[in-house]
């Protein structure tokens, strides 16, 4: 059924509520419609500064996000704006740099001391937009240098006016007025189903599609396993309202690039740390597919397009991604910036819950994933470890079994290899080195680490804020990073690798945490033909890869060396897992948070596991909780509603 609405009419009614309600002082000149943001441009915002009272009413009325901006010819010229800036922010902030937005009307304050130039209940940052005219956002100077964030800064400044397009074409398009008028929502399953990997959940009502997740499955043998199936349902990516990214692992970020090669022009919505990693995992992608002769499935040019059409959204932001679908999300205790997603669909109509990957329980890095949310009534749920089995010890005996395992290995003038998840499980596993040396439980031994996992580690000194309460205060209030440790030592090139392997007894942690190409590998080729060291797997190994060979017992493989000839590699050294580091959560985590997740689901979708597992799960969930559950097959399509 169709409506009648006039989109003029509608935009016109948005715009009329505005300027009824705000103050003719403030000299309005123009309203426009900026991605979810409305933004006011003024000659005179500091009425609207001054008086927050007003936009508090307007937002109440409309139910839209509001942002306040001066009109250009009310903005200092940028030379007078930064010295007033440097006059108004304490030194103490330590400024690194200034840079202005033409576009957007913004300034980007870069300080190692954020807080600072924010002030108290934001007076600072009010009174730089009032003195200047340039709305102020404030960046964390890493105390790590990160190239990735400066390069992605850069990039955004020199493509602002196509930004700024960008930002109001698709404005007008998450504005729209409702045409369809029913109450139907689908689920379907391209990907990560009854599976590990290349993750993708296609959300439709009658009136719009939004696609969850997008990535690749890392060990496939064909593309058809490897991609999620875009080829499948009636998907037409052109007409995608929005893609959300949970985080930035590449069996759930690793593809959406390619969506912009084949038609997909609109947003992609995910978190600011998780904007930063999966860029940067995108871009090793390629690089690895180029080392290994295979041809990517997209280029540079989509994975900056990608870049410059995400919106980072902060946890708890109820954000319009269509017209009748808000998207707000919560911490998922994964990775680094990972994000559960909940979409409110109509007014009332229905309300999805999407964990991706989560941990529901504290860790070193990162605080629990959030259970409590508005409504839910579907929730799509992961089973990485559902089976009956998948207990995990706790986590003070997980860290005392690698430091054991460490330790004899280096009494033995051994060498233990450790292969990494670039994002979540290094830094977690740093941890607990950097303070096991640091209590003497491991002698003063050098922690190498090699691809990408420092500039990884840079990102995670970028957001503290994000990170569990106790590292968060040993950095903001003891001055204490372990990230910092003289210990933790970069590895600048594979030249050094030689040296590395022939020194003395070392850890070196390295990527891909599955040995499924990176330097990791390379390691492997040195250290398995030597029974002093010891290989140690923290981290879940799909079906498929060499890691998973490894664990069930294969001690020899033919691999390709560095001038393409194939050599055979003995495994002689020892073979360790360590699982209870994962970030994931356990069969008893899983059944713990939907125990306490309120309200309660009406049903349950079991995602993100090995068929045994999820069915296990999906059978426990309907023993324990009486709900209805399925387990899709990728394909399947569910109308939920």
């Amino acid at each position: 059924m169709r409506g009648n609405s006039d989109p003029v009419n509608t935009y016109s009614m948005v715009r009329e509520a505005i300027l009824s309600r705000v103050p003719r002082e403030a000299k309005v000149t123009q309203i426009e419609f900026e991605g979810p943001t409305i933004t006011i441009y003024a000659e005179n915002p500091g009425v609207l500064l001054e008086r927050s009272d007003v936009i508090k009413q307007v937002v109440k009325t409309i139910k839209k996000r509001i942002v306040v901006r001066a009109d250009p010819k009310a903005r200092k010229p940028q030379e007078e704006a930064e010295v007033i800036i440097r006059e108004i922010v304490p030194r103490e902030a330590e400024i690194t740099d200034i840079f202005f937005d033409d576009g957007l009307g913004e300034v980007v304050i870069q300080a190692k001391k954020p807080g600072l130039v924010i002030g108290k209940g934001g007076q600072t940052l009010r009174a730089i937009a009032f003195e200047t005219g340039w709305r102020p956002t404030v960046v964390r100077t890493p105390p790590l240098q990160s190239k990735i964030l400066s390069q992605i800064l850069s990039y955004e400044k020199n493509k602002s006016n196509y930004r700024v397009e960008f930002l109001r074409r698709i404005g007008h398009r998450i504005h729209r007025p409702q045409v369809f008028k029913n109450d139907m929502v689908t689920i379907s399953a391209l990907g990560g189903f009854r599976e590990v990997g290349r993750s993708a959940i296609l959300v439709q009502t009658a009136e719009s599609s939004v696609l969850l997740d997008c990535g690749i499955r890392p060990g496939a043998q064909s593309l058809i396993e490897e991609f999620p199936r875009l080829d499948l349902s009636d998907l037409d990516l052109s007409q995608l309202d929005a893609v959300v990214v949970t985080h930035a692992h590449l069996d759930h970020c690793g593809l959406v690039p390619l969506l912009f090669k084949y038609g997909y022009e609109g947003p992609v919505y995910t978190t600011r740390p998780t904007k930063a990693l999966m860029t940067l995992l995108q871009l090793d992608y390629l690089d690895v597919c180029s080392k290994e002769g295979r041809e990517p499935p997209y280029g540079l040019k989509e994975v900056k397009k990608q870049l410059l059409h995400t919106i980072p959204l902060d946890y708890g932001e109820v954000t319009d991604i269509a017209p009748d679908i808000r998207l707000t999300l919560h911490n998922a205790g994964h990775i680094l910036g990972s994000a559960i997603v909940h979409l409110h669909i109509g007014e009332g109509l229905h309300n999805i819950v999407y964990t991706g990957d989560f941990k529901y329980a504290r860790t070193r890095l990162l605080e629990p994933a959030v259970a409590t949310f508005p409504r839910v009534e579907t929730l799509i749920i992961e089973s990485t470890y559902g089976g009956p089995k998948d207990v995990m010890p706790p986590r003070d005996e997980t860290e005392r079994l690698l430091v054991q395992i460490i330790k004899q290995t280096i009494e033995r003038k051994g060498k233990v290899l450790i292969p990494v998840l670039a994002v979540g499980r290094a830094q977690e596993i740093m941890l607990v080195l950097e303070e096991a040396i640091r209590n003497g439980q491991l002698p003063p031994i050098p922690i190498y680490v090699e691809g990408m996992l420092q500039e990884v580690t840079a990102i995670h000194t970028a957001y503290p804020e994000e990170l569990a309460s106790e590292l968060r205060n040993a950095i903001f209030h003891h001055g204490e990073n372990p990230f910092l440790s003289e210990h933790i030592i970069n590895v600048n090139g594979k030249h050094a690798r030689p040296e590395i392997v022939e020194g003395e007894p070392c850890v070196i942690m390295s990527t891909s945490g599955m040995l499924t190409g990176g330097p990791a590998v390379e390691y492997f080729k040195y250290l398995a033909p030597d029974p002093k060291n010891t290989i140690v797997f923290v981290s879940y190994q799909i079906e498929g890869t060499m890691g998973r060979a490894l664990l069930r017992g294969v001690r020899e493989f033919t691999l390709m060396d560095s001038m393409g000839r194939m050599e055979v590699v003995k495994v002689e050294c020892e073979v360790k897992s360590v699982e209870g580091f994962s970030g994931h959560s356990d069969r008893k985590q899983l059944l713990r948070f939907l125990s306490r997740i309120t309200p309660k689901p009406q049903q349950v979708i079991v995602a993100h596991g090995e068929e045994s597992k999820s069915l296990a799960l999906a059978e426990t969930i309907r023993r324990y909780f009486h709900v209805e559950t399925y387990v899709p097959r990728v394909g399947d399509r569910y109308r939920v509603k």
